[in-house]
């Protein structure tokens, strides 16, 4: 720095420049780096020193230089960012991109420098800023009087700089002739990835890496092939946690075995990325757009899971942009153009040239260490540890396996057993082979779809089978290992491990009790000691899980064994008899309906339904889905239930089986609901009349009366309000007389509901008060508490918000009681309008957001009171404005439906404020007038 330069004091705003990807610039120009970073200081000179700017620091490609008034540094830093962009550069590629930097503190300056936090803080920011964007803190925001013609401060949230306790609210500078559209500012709680957190050491493979990365920063679409236990997960995230940097818009992983059904592929990477369904909007272009323009990287795990959904959504994904690659895990190529296939090979089994053991006995050693609690095996065994990473070819999943056995063994007993086991299987390596007859072998983590992780299934019809000989024969080495462990056990341990294999998941003692029907102590002992089995110990006591190659093997074992339809039939009689027992109270008797004693069972019942559609009674997976009809729809798994209401049709017209008038109308019945609450309102419609049609030749007047209760539905979900009205007077006066009033209960409901829409809020009131008591009698009906917060939405119509607020509470405390999720989303937002009404607009804003998040991610329809919610959102935005309802709005958006619940739970109640006049002189508040719901208010009363 000059020593003539005046440092200003007080309120001081710094700023820092820099060239972003200087290094890889000057990689590229080589000799011609020179001219372009003379020019480039030329022009920040011109423009940032020279409007009053004092320039402490000019090193390499960036500057730091002090303004007296934040206005002017805004003002210098449009006009540089301008001249870089119009400036001719020697190429297109050779312009610099220049990120800046501001800040605004308190500083005054000694010797000619400033010792301040605030330098750092003004460096941070800097160094958050992407090439050609200009980020600035909220104090040089607040301290900007005036900013030029045309230039705005975007409000980019709170985001926590390096080195920096707090969080900074960050803007960035727009104006015309600057870029708008910046990845998130690279501060310290920028999430640049989702990778999985490993909890083992990653042991070798440099050379492995090394290859694959090369293929990765070549091809934008590489398939990592291998059998199953080849490492070919952990290696993939291994890779991609080195390169989040390359990626400035991250690496964003996707588990497929997780997903229930082929459609939910696009759905599950738009979940990752975190994207919302659009109404009237497949998933799949919302994704597409939204990667269209960054530069990331997808990495999908287990494609096999749903091979052909992956291969669509990832053929949309590479042709919507250029910037986006990926990386996925498979068992089988897609063959998609442009696919670089890597086929991932076994550990390296022999040592280093550098004279180091190979990776194959590295990662044994490393596992066997954690096996026995820190000690590694004696010096003594390393020929016998390379004798067992031989025999195991060098597969990962194999050599966890052994180490997880040499808690009780020798290596040496290890090696010798191996030996044993490999010379038995010499004449017949074949012998699991398919299995026979074309039973179900499926993998119970994915229930609607495919087999499962265990390789060597039997190819398709058609295909070349030497072509897949050599992913055959790794399995058929895999295998070898757990074969040995099988070989070893007895009759009952045996049996015990091939019935264990229909388990979805973790189950405990009394569940394996139940399967067996005996005591399994003895058995279930050995299997845990020989690791078939992983006992998890719980404070409720301990659970028994079985990994997933050695569950696939068990379950081709059960299919030699001719065992499988009595065991998967146990199990979907233990499902059933689960389902039943959730329904219970301590005393046996009929309970309340609680959504969250269904939740755990979600695995198991499944497993069971894919086995009902697959070789199992259609009419006891009906049944299993009947029990499941609520939990589905609260669950915004509406879709998911009506596939398997579709696979189990498919099962019925396949085997004939005769199925009960009364139980098919149910499932049609239970079909249309889902289908009006996943907005197919056609289908609805159409299934709601076959339920009709059927309950009428089953005789069964209550069965007629639900099922006529639920015609209603569709007419509402396509507006015909006025003939679903009509509708709900017929049902509700033919069950009275036919002295089944109570099983017309949802006709009731839908009438209120109709009521309260076109403003008849008395009659409503007194229809809602005479179906209180049926409601009540009623266990699967009582925890959604409907006429709770039906009255609530007639007293929020009527003004009375002290009803409202009392029935709303108790309806929402319900719902969330007893997991009805979807219906919790409406009694929030009832409670935000009672909020709005109530003089608390702030709440209600984050309330709404808060709704309206839980209700996209269950996608959920908002049904009749669509309308309502929008115009009282409306006119709640145009009483704070614009600016603070999508600050709270979006507050509440970011809370989880627990945390959204407490805070409406926790809303005081009207009588407890200052102004409250239910207690008063007139001893009873005065009602508001309202406007019939839907419709604008003519003179409607200002809130309280």
């Amino acid at each position: 720095m000059s020593p003539g330069i005046h440092l200003p004091t007080g309120w001081v705003t710094f700023v820092f420049t820099d060239i972003e990807g200087s290094t890889r610039l000057a990689q590229m120009l080589g000799p011609g780096y020179r001219p372009v970073l003379r020019e480039h200081r030329r022009l920040l000179r011109r423009t940032l020193a020279g409007t009053r700017g004092a320039e402490l620091l000019t090193e390499g490609d960036s500057f730091f230089i002090a303004f007296p008034d934040a206005a002017a540094a805004l003002t210098a830093c449009l006009t540089a960012q301008r001249a870089l962009a119009t400036h001719e550069w020697p190429a297109p590629e050779a312009a610099p991109r220049v990120r800046m930097g501001l800040h605004t503190g308190w500083a005054e300056p000694r010797d000619g420098e400033y010792a301040s936090a605030e330098v750092h803080r003004a460096a941070r920011i800097a160094a958050a800023a992407h090439g050609g964007q200009v980020l600035c803190s909220a104090a040089t925001a607040r301290h900007a009087a005036s900013l030029p013609e045309g230039a705005s401060l975007l409000d980019l949230g709170l985001h926590r700089l390096r080195g920096f306790d707090d969080r900074e609210r960050l803007f960035q500078l727009v104006a015309p002739g600057l870029e708008r559209q910046f990845p998130r500012p690279r501060t310290a709680d920028a999430t640049a990835h989702n990778l999985p957190t490993q909890v083992t050491s990653f042991v070798g493979r440099e050379a492995e890496r090394a290859e694959l990365r090369r293929l990765v920063q070549r091809h934008r679409l590489v398939t990592v092939l291998g059998a199953g236990g080849a490492g070919k997960t952990r290696l993939a995230v291994e890779l991609a946690a080195g390169l989040v940097e390359e990626y400035p818009d991250g690496i964003w992983f996707v588990d497929v075995a997780a997903v229930t059904d082929p459609g939910l592929v696009a759905f599950a990477v738009a979940a990752v990325l975190g994207l919302r369904p659009e109404p009237g909007r497949p998933m799949v272009d919302t994704l597409v757009e939204y990667a269209a323009v960054r530069r990331m990287l997808v990495l999908l795990d287990t494609c096999d899971a749903q091979p052909a959904a992956s291969a669509q959504v990832i053929s949309r994904l590479l042709a919507g942009g250029g910037g986006v690659r990926v990386l996925a895990t498979s068992r089988e190529s897609f063959g998609l153009p442009g696919e670089v296939v890597w086929r991932i090979p076994p550990l390296s089994v022999e040592p280093r040239p550098d004279g180091a053991e190979s990776d194959a006995v590295a990662l044994l050693l490393d596992r066997t260490a954690a096996a026995r609690g820190g000690r590694p095996p004696d010096p003594a065994e390393s020929a016998d540890v390379r004798r067992v990473v031989r025999r195991l070819d060098g597969l990962p999943l194999a050599i966890e396996l052994a180490a997880a056995r040499l808690r009780v063994l020798s290596v040496g007993q290890l090696a010798e057993r191996l030996d044993d086991v490999l010379g038995t299987l010499d004449a017949g390596r074949q012998d699991l082979g398919p299995a026979p007859g074309g039973g179900w072998t499926g993998d119970p983590r994915d229930p609607l779809d495919g087999v499962g992780s265990s390789s060597g299934d039997a190819p398709p019809a058609g295909a070349d089978r030497s072509a897949q000989r050599p992913a055959a024969e790794r399995h058929l080495t895999m295998q070898a290992t757990v074969t040995w462990s099988y070989r070893t056990l007895g009759a009952r341990a045996a049996r015990l491990l091939r019935w264990l294999a229909v388990f979805a998941g973790p189950v405990d003692l009394p569940t394996v009790e139940w399967l067996l029907d005996d005591d399994p102590l003895d058995p279930l002992s050995v299997l845990v000691d020989k690791s078939m089995i992983l006992a998890e110990p719980h404070a409720s006591g301990s659970t028994y899980r079985m990994l997933d190659p050695i569950r696939a093997y068990a379950a081709r074992r059960l299919v030699q064994a001719g065992e499988e339809r009595a065991a998967r039939d146990r199990h979907l009689a233990w499902a059933t008899h689960a389902l039943a027992r959730a329904q219970l109270g301590p005393d046996g008797s009929p309970a309340t309906l609680s959504l969250y004693a269904l939740d755990p069972l979600a695995k198991e019942l499944r497993a069971a339904l894919r086995w009902c559609v697959t070789g199992g009674s259609a009419r006891a997976g009906l049944r299993v889905a009947g029990a499941l009809d609520q939990w589905w729809r609260e669950r915004g798994l509406a879709r998911e239930g009506r596939l398997w209401l579709f696979r189990l049709y498919g099962r019925i017209a396949e085997t004939g089986e005769s199925i009960p008038d009364a139980e098919l109308a149910a499932a049609y019945h239970m079909h249309s609901l889902h289908a009006g609450a996943d907005g197919e309102f056609t289908e609805e419609l159409r299934f709601s009349q076959q339920a009709e049609a059927v309950a009428r030749q089953a005789g069964d007047a209550g069965l007629l009366a639900r099922v006529l209760a639920g015609r209603a539905a569709p007419l509402i979900d396509m507006g015909q309000f006025a003939e679903a009205e009509r509708v709900c007077r017929e049902v509700i006066d033919w069950a009275r007389e036919r002295d089944v009033a109570s099983d017309a209960l949802f006709a009731v409901l839908r009438l209120a509901e109709l009521l309260w829409r076109r403003g008849a809020l008395a009659e409503a009131a007194e229809l809602l008060g005479a179906a209180r008591p049926v409601e009540a009698s009623r266990p699967a009906e009582r925890g959604r508490r409907s006429v709770d917060m039906l009255l609530g939405m007639v007293a929020l119509a009527r003004g009375d918000l002290v009803a409202a607020h009392e029935h709303l509470l108790v309806a929402l405390r319900s719902r969330m009681t007893h997991g009805f999720h979807r219906r919790a989303c409406d009694t929030l937002n009832a409670v935000a309008v009672r909020c709005a009404e109530g003089g608390d607009p702030l709440t209600a804003a984050r309330l709404f957001g808060a709704a309206q998040a839980t209700r996209a991610s269950l996608r959920s329809t908002p049904g009749i009171y669509g309308a309502y919610w929008a115009e009282q959102q409306a006119e709640l935005r145009g009483a704070l404005g614009d600016a603070a309802f999508d600050v709270a709005y979006g507050e509440g958006s970011e809370l989880g439906l627990e945390e959204a619940a407490a805070m409406a739970l926790g809303v005081e109640h009207p009588d407890l404020g200052a102004d409250s006049v239910r207690f008063g002189a007139t001893g009873a508040p005065t009602p508001r007038r309202h406007a019939e719901p839907g419709r604008r208010p003519a003179g409607r009363t200002e809130r309280a």
